[in-house]
């Protein structure tokens, strides 16, 4: 009974120690973002810094207010959002069902392997005219670029999970008699679930770049739209206020994949 007790005082130390910790990171990284923006802020005050140049939070403030007032701020985000979305799916389940069929072909697991290589190292934005002139100058053309940018990362991540799978258990199913799809459905493929979740956060981030890099290229819309447009008349402001914006989207996603995950490593256990 009293070792059971002690037992119990140390869970509730430890879970205490746990939660103050939390606290304490949380505590420090909102710390040092409201201390980086005033700091931010009385500079460019003091005239140390250049607000036409780096702008300031309360002229980022002001722009995100102007934007959002008339709509615009929301229908740039939304467009960006539906074709970043839109790539990452595609992305993720191309370069998934490409994996399972270099993994089921080693013969063209080999042929295909320098290609790979090849197009991983390839930097995408070189494909642009390319791109535009196959898919046109429209939206297709933006999702084109996210694709390629995250299906290869997606091709290459799950194809070296899927050959890194256990030999032993493999060759445990074959002298079971398991057919290669058995093999797959059992064993390889629940085994790189995790693989396939750290594909996922990979690609938010793939999609994203895929998608601002397109809208650098050709699109009428989209926060990507509004940085370049920025940029070429120089109102830093807008431009600083949407890459602010494109953090906090892109973080969202990405914690919904993440809560995802949790979810998904939950049920399995």
């Amino acid at each position: 009974m009293k070792h059971k007790q002690e037992l119990s005082t140390n869970l509730r130390r430890y879970l205490k120690k746990t939660r103050q910790r939390k606290l304490l990171i949380l505590s420090g990284q909102i710390g040092f973002l409201i201390l980086f923006l005033a700091l931010w802020q009385i500079l460019t005050d003091c005239g140390v810094l250049d607000s036409f140049i780096t702008s300031s939070p309360s002229k980022i403030c002001l722009q995100l207010k102007n934007l959002s007032v008339t709509g615009e701020l929301f229908r740039h985000v939304w467009v960006s959002t539906k074709e970043t979305l839109i790539g990452f799916v595609l992305g993720t389940l191309i370069g998934t069902v490409t994996a399972i069929i270099l993994w089921w072909s080693p013969l063209l697991n080999k042929i295909f392997e320098p290609y790979l290589v090849v197009l991983n190292s390839l930097p995408k934005v070189a494909l642009g005219p390319i791109i535009i002139i196959w898919a046109g100058t429209g939206q297709t053309a933006i999702v084109t670029m996210a694709v390629l940018i995250s299906v290869v990362i997606t091709t290459i991540t799950m194809l070296n999970g899927f050959n890194e799978t256990d030999e032993n258990k493999i060759l445990l199913l074959k002298t079971m008699n398991a057919t290669k799809f058995q093999i797959f459905t059992k064993l390889v493929f629940p085994s790189n679930l995790p693989t396939l979740l750290s594909a996922l956060k990979i690609n938010v981030g793939m999609a994203w770049i895929g998608t601002i890099m397109g809208e650098y290229l050709t699109s009428k819309a989209g926060l990507g739209y509004l940085i370049l447009y920025g940029g070429q008349v120089f109102k830093l402001d807008l431009v600083m206020t949407c890459i602010l914006v494109l953090c906090v989207v892109a973080a969202v996603m990405y914690l919904i994949v993440a809560k995802i995950e949790k979810m998904l490593i939950k049920w399995r256990n």
